[in-house]
Parts: structure tokens; sequence; C-alpha cells
């Protein structure tokens, strides 16, 4: 080899560049795996996930309070992009009114570092995961492979349609209104959320 001139080449170390670094100093984990919060909108979390259709892939994004494991809102899209889940921020930011600064944790995809969600969630506390370590955002994860598990592994989904029908079954007459949860005390999120505020209230009496 060395009479014909050919020599081993090798191969240099990967090496953390400064981009690396920078990334992860702006990319912090608030919540560091605390998934009880002492009331409803303190923490939620937020993750995408793939349905398989005879069509193509479709794209469940959700969001879910932690207080209790409600979904408070979620999107199906076509598309793997941003947009979803601005609408799907902007209609739990309707519907829940929160009223404080709500931490809102999430991975790194591409869609949770764009700019239209960084712009759109401008007075939240955006909080992420650390790269490749998914246990961060354990329970939004394991609701989307409870769906698939529960639901809609039991179908062949031909199209976005019927897919969006049964996310929204599973999800808005199932998941948050009649399947209880250990966490919850055995109730529904909807129950749980009820009975925290029913508790609001009597102590708000008691104390005026």
């Amino acid at each position: 080899m060395r009479q014909m001139g050919i020599r081993a080449c090798w191969v240099k170390h990967y090496t953390v560049t400064t981009q690396s670094r920078c990334l992860d100093a702006i990319l912090v984990n608030i919540l560091q795996e605390q998934f009880n919060p002492p009331r409803p909108d303190t923490i939620w979390c937020s993750d995408i996930t793939y349905i398989w259709t005879t069509e193509g892939f479709v794209y469940l994004a959700s969001i879910m309070d932690l207080f209790s494991r409600k979904i408070i809102a979620w999107n199906l899209s076509r598309k793997l992009d941003a947009s979803g889940i601005i609408r799907m921020l902007q209609t739990a930011k309707q519907t829940r009114n929160p009223g404080r600064l709500v931490v809102i944790h999430t991975d790194r995809g591409c869609q949770y570092l764009s700019q239209s969600y960084i712009k759109e969630t401008a007075q939240m506390c955006r909080s992420y995961s650390k790269k490749g370590y998914p246990w961060d955002n354990a329970c939004i994860e394991s609701f989307h492979a409870l769906i698939k598990r529960e639901w809609l592994n039991r179908f062949k989904i031909e199209n976005y349609q019927q897919a969006y029908m049964l996310v929204f079954e599973y999800i808005n007459t199932f998941y948050n209104t009649v399947r209880i949860h250990s966490h919850c005390n055995y109730m529904s999120p909807n129950d749980y959320e009820k009975l925290y505020a029913n508790y609001k209230k009597k102590t708000a009496l008691i104390a005026g």
C-alpha cells in the first residue's frame, strides 16, 4: 500500500461545538421530572406522536396539565410543522386562561424551537428535556403510548378524517371524562379538577 501511495484515513473524533454548548445553556430543564404540581395550570407538557393511516402518517400534538393529567388541547395535522403546535397552544390558553406564569415543558423537536413557538410562549416559562432523554417528558410520552395501545391500534385507520374522529372520541369522551387514573386518586382528570375547584371554594368561604 505504501508503494502505491495508499494510506489509511484516520477518522476524527466527534467534537462538541460551541453552538451545541450554547444550545444546552439556553434549553434549560426547569421541570426536572417534578411531575406533581400542587394546582392546575402550573405545569403543562407537550409532545408530538405519529399515527399511521393507509394514506400516510398524520401527527398528533397534545398538551397535558400535569396536575390532573388532563389533555387540555390537542391538534391533528397532516404536516409535521409548527403551525399545529401554535393552534393547539392558542386553544389551551383560551380555554384555560391560567392567569399565572405557566411552565411548558417539551422535548427539543424543531417545532418547539421554532420562532413561531418562541413568540407564542413569550409569556410562559419554557422548559426542555435533555437531548435524547424521553424520561424528562414521561407523562405525555406515556399518554401517547396509551392512546395507541388502548384505542388506535384496534383500527385500520384509512385517512386523516378517521384518525381525527378516533382521537376525538378517545380524548374528549373517554380519557378526560371517564378513564380513572391512579394519580388522580382513581378519578378522571375532569373529576379531579372539579374536586380541587370545590376545595378551593370551601377554603375561600372559611377564610372569608
